[in-house]
């Protein structure tokens, strides 16, 4: 930090992103190739990406959107199935393809239709991604119906995740896009194998958001947000230096209709101004000295991966936030719609 309106970081990545595909995915690239220099690319597309070959075509259907002049790695993954083979997996792994398995539980969220139905089917795969070191990231939620939405993920830790761990302890884990208080206190009681990302979304709403005056379907992603508790035990472990935990947006744009509609898409598009979003609750909680290793560094050591070397800054300048992007494909309405943020961004 240079002076209380400038602060500069190493490049930040994004650990967990959805690119989607086609016109989408080439209206929605640049704004996390001008954030982020590498980002782990979620693979529930239709068809899902299951095999090698598939996700080294992803990669360069991705590769060949990015902006002239931008430096950006998609880091793909692979969609597990109960069918999944580790060997396949390895394969992927050992050439480069895929950087880490998904685990979606079959009808949690958008594109997991196609998912695990019971995590006893895909041990032998996990078994083998163990022993490569090839990490895991998990979708932490169960999907029975009479269990309630609110209490998915606790529920998940406590009949699925906790078992996992326990059975597989050299299984590098990754609890995507936490919501609750029960998952950080179960990622910092595990062991260092187990790491959690956090959405900007989910530090700064709570479930209000989805229903202050109205339907807010702007507001819903899955997991959804939960209680104010939650949202503060979440702002505690990001801000906290704890290396456990790092950036990941979960940005996933969806047409401004199709989150209107009379069964609105769960997700929410946070990438155009994502760091900026950050920076705000760094800067909230007093801890923008921090900001440099939750969103640059504690990341890539999990991955074990170098940190990258270019720097960007933050400025403490007010940046309006559009109400809409209208973008080929797609119009979205952006996370913070209509707000002005306290930061800019400057690759």
């Amino acid at each position: 930090m240079t002076d209380q309106m400038i602060l500069s970081i190493r490049r930040p990545d994004d650990w967990h992103v959805h690119l989607r595909d086609n016109a989408v995915m080439r209206s929605v690239l640049p704004y996390t190739a001008a954030q982020f220099a590498r980002a782990i690319v979620m693979p529930n597309l239709s068809p899902p990406v299951t095999t090698v070959e598939a996700g080294a075509a992803y990669r360069e259907r991705i590769l060949a959107a990015v902006p002239q002049g931008v430096s950006f790695t998609p880091l793909i993954t692979a969609y597990l199935t109960d069918a999944s083979d580790g060997e396949e997996l390895a394969r992927g792994f050992t050439e480069g393809v895929f950087t880490a398995a998904k685990l979606y539980p079959a009808h949690a969220t958008t594109g997991s239709a196609h998912g695990v139905t019971n995590v006893a089917n895909i041990m032998p795969a996990l078994e083998h991604m163990a022993r490569i070191g090839m990490p895991l990231l998990i979708h932490g939620e169960v999907t029975d119906s009479h269990v309630d939405i609110f209490d998915r993920e606790a529920v998940f830790i406590e009949r699925t995740l906790s078992k996992l761990v326990r059975d597989l302890p050299e299984l590098r884990v990754v609890f995507e896009h936490i919501t609750t208080a029960d998952a950080v206190a179960f990622v910092d009681d595990a062991s260092d194998n187990i790491a959690a990302t956090i959405t900007p979304q989910h530090l700064h709403i709570n479930r209000n958001a989805m229903f202050e005056g109205g339907i807010r379907p702007h507001a819903y992603c899955l997991p959804v947000a939960k209680r104010e508790v939650h949202r503060l035990a979440l702002r505690k472990a990001a801000t906290s230096g704890s290396a456990k935990y790092f950036l990941g947006t979960d940005s996933a744009p969806h047409d401004k209709s199709a989150k209107e509609s009379a069964c609105g898409c769960a997700g929410i598009f946070n990438a155009p101004f994502a760091m900026e979003s950050y920076a705000a609750v760094f800067e909230e909680e007093d801890a923008l000295d921090r900001l440099e290793a939750f969103a640059s560094e504690n990341g890539p050591r999990f991955y074990r991966m170098p940190p990258n070397e270019d720097r960007v800054t933050l400025e403490r300048v007010d940046t309006p936030v559009p109400s809409l992007l209208a973008l080929d494909g797609v119009s979205v309405v952006p996370f913070h719609a209509g707000e002005t943020l306290r930061w800019r961004y400057k690759a």
